[in-house]
């Protein structure tokens, strides 16, 4: 288990970590593809395979994460379109238990998320969990994602926390390992970052489906 004696800093993941993911996986495995279909008069067969494409390309880089990116790739209004399903956005219903909790013990809590800023600021406007946080780090404003050694020493420098005493929480075993090979001591996966979906199986990091567990 954790040892909270030993953390002062906790970096935040926020789709799939501290938000369902259901509303992201939905948008860019349903919406879409069926949005390409209908704009380029094909399948949504077809649609699907040209965007599995498109996705793996960028898979791990910026660009993955990018919404200005994908708006010139498909050609589609995707800030529009992620509105038209906002409903979907929800947080995690262990997360404002865990955070309140975190904050009582003064821990520093700082979102770090590879979701482009406009994307934040929607999730933000839906579930105002930036109420907990005492600091908002979206990769974009480097230019390069948590998979990347370079992001970790830029945020690093600028938000000087001790990698020592930080804890690191994520829902993808690729950052969780970049985070791992930066020297970040303390790490903990989520096993069950869309509730739609069955738990994963993590076997290499401490792993968590209920957030009210490890308080």
């Amino acid at each position: 288990m954790l040892n909270w004696s030993k953390i002062d800093t906790v970096l935040l993941d926020m789709d799939g970590t501290l938000l369902d993911l259901h509303f992201d996986s939905h948008f860019w495995l349903n919406v879409v593809p069926e949005q390409v279909a209908l704009t380029r008069n094909i399948t949504l067969d077809e649609a699907k395979a040209d965007i599995h494409k498109r996705y793996q390309a960028v898979s791990g880089k910026i660009q993955w994460y990018c919404l200005d990116y994908w708006e010139e790739q498909l050609k589609l209004p995707i800030m529009e379109l992620k509105r038209q399903t906002q409903h979907l956005i929800k947080v995690r219903e262990d997360v404002p238990h865990f955070l309140t909790e975190l904050k009582k013990a003064g821990k520093e809590l700082i979102l770090l998320t590879n979701a482009h800023p406009e994307n934040v600021m929607l999730k933000f406007e839906h579930t105002a969990i930036d109420n907990y946080l005492d600091g908002v780090v979206s990769t974009h404003q480097y230019g390069v994602s948590k998979e990347q050694q370079s992001l970790w020493h830029q945020v690093q420098k600028d938000l000087g926390f001790n990698k020592q005493r930080t804890l690191f929480v994520d829902d993808s075993v690729p950052v969780l390992n970049a985070a791992r090979e930066f020297g970040i001591e303390h790490l903990l996966a989520v096993a069950n970052p869309d509730s739609k979906q069955p738990h994963n199986i993590i076997a290499d990091y401490l792993n968590v489906t209920d957030y009210r567990t490890i308080i």
